[in-house]
């Protein structure tokens, strides 16, 4: 029995967000109980309130941020009572910055628990660093004032051959762990010569890896999204066109034309729409719906394209029938490069070209199969370098003004 999803399933709100707690304790701009800054600073190992607390290796994210953490295992029984609250107090402290931690806090509200109950509790917490070597000191309280406490040391290291990534997060950095990924983008300076700027309309099928699946998979949204947030950070882009779709919905969820900064906020909401593992039952007996659909989406996003280049990204679109070539056929002689960002987190079990794909290859356009963050900034760096050359080649803008 896992208390997390007891309590989940009692308490929606339980899984409260850490609280980072700016400031300095030793300065008085950080609130500390003195016990628990009595805990932290001397970092015995205490087991009063019986629990054990297990690091979670930094792991790079697609949002280009180390993502690390704990799991906690404790006794159900340890819990049981007319409820209880279960209060975590840590800090986090850089290498290269030791006099300055960074405080989190996060409390959980525990429901009515038997006392005869068996199993164990299990809970996590996580936050975010940039690269470098980290120590952390960690505690957890119950209204008993029972104490588990630990430390441990992590270090978030990008290979050699990553080097050249452009990190969301300084190194020595410390931060929340980000939930919301449809937050808003916060403003990019953009180049100001009027002929090194770009347009660009990006084709997004936001549809998890398998699918059938009737929800989203939080690696799923946090890699869709991940795409469209690099693209948006480019500088040498001056306007986004964005056509949300999802093949299993056979629709155009948001679409946002020619804007100066793509709308995260309005996309999760029309997102929110979806109802994934559900198909319309005619579209279910017409065995060319998909097919169709693709079709007409091409025809009529890439037929009436203004902008420099146009890139789709998602997962693979596997359909018994491609989008004939004839269909298309006009729109094989536009003058605008086409890209594709394949989200495919293991390219091993369906290494087969996909409908977009082929589409893309008879398009003369370019591929890039996205399954690591490495994966990523490597096919964006490329997709530029061609927008940027073919629109040299071609002696200035494809686009409207």
């Amino acid at each position: 029995m896992a208390l997390a999803l007891t309590i989940v399933a009692a308490l929606p709100p339980l899984a409260c967000p850490q609280n980072l707690m700016q400031g300095l304790a030793s300065k008085g701009s950080v609130q500390l109980l003195m016990s628990d800054a009595a805990v932290l600073e001397t970092e015995e190992t205490r087991k009063d309130l019986p629990c054990t607390v297990t690091s979670i290796k930094p792991v790079l994210g697609f949002d280009l941020r180390f993502h690390t953490g704990y799991d906690i295992v404790m006794p159900l029984r340890e819990l049981a009572g007319e409820g209880d609250q279960l209060t975590i107090v840590f800090k986090v402290t850089s290498n290269n910055s030791k006099d300055t931690p960074s405080y989190f806090s996060q409390k959980y509200n525990v429901p009515s628990i038997e006392t005869d109950a068996k199993g164990d509790a299990y809970l996590q917490g996580s936050f975010d660093v940039g690269e470098g070597g980290y120590h952390v000191a960690w505690m957890m309280r119950d209204r008993m004032e029972r104490v588990c406490a630990s430390g441990w040391d992590i270090t978030a290291t990008l290979p050699a051959k990553d080097q050249g990534i452009k990190m969301a997060i300084p190194a020595s950095a410390i931060d929340v762990s980000e939930r919301e990924f449809f937050k808003d983008e916060p403003p990019v300076t953009r180049l100001s010569t009027a002929e090194d700027q770009l347009n660009v309309k990006v084709l997004i099928n936001f549809a998890p890896q398998r699918s059938s699946a009737a929800a989203m998979q939080p690696i799923d949204t946090s890699a869709l999204v991940s795409i469209l947030r690099n693209i948006s950070r480019e500088p040498r882009i001056r306007k986004f066109s964005v056509v949300a779709f999802n093949m299993n919905d056979q629709r155009v969820v948001y679409r946002q034309e020619n804007t100066d900064q793509i709308d995260f906020p309005e996309l999760g909401k029309a997102l929110a729409t979806l109802k994934l593992g559900m198909v319309d039952y005619k579209k279910l007996t017409d065995k060319r719906s998909e097919t169709d659909f693709l079709t007409k989406l091409i025809q009529d996003e890439l037929g009436h394209n203004t902008s420099d280049a146009v890139i789709f990204a998602g997962p693979k679109v596997m359909l018994d029938e491609p989008p004939s070539p004839d269909s298309y056929k006009e729109i094989a002689a536009t003058p605008f490069p086409v890209f594709y960002m394949n989200y495919n987190l293991m390219p091993q079990q369906n290494p087969w070209r996909d409908s977009i794909g082929t589409v893309v290859k008879r398009l003369r356009g370019y591929e890039y199969t996205i399954s690591r963050p490495r994966d990523l900034w490597t096919a964006w760096t490329d997709i530029m370098g061609r927008i940027a050359k073919l629109k040299l080649v071609a002696g200035g803008p494809t686009s409207s003004q």
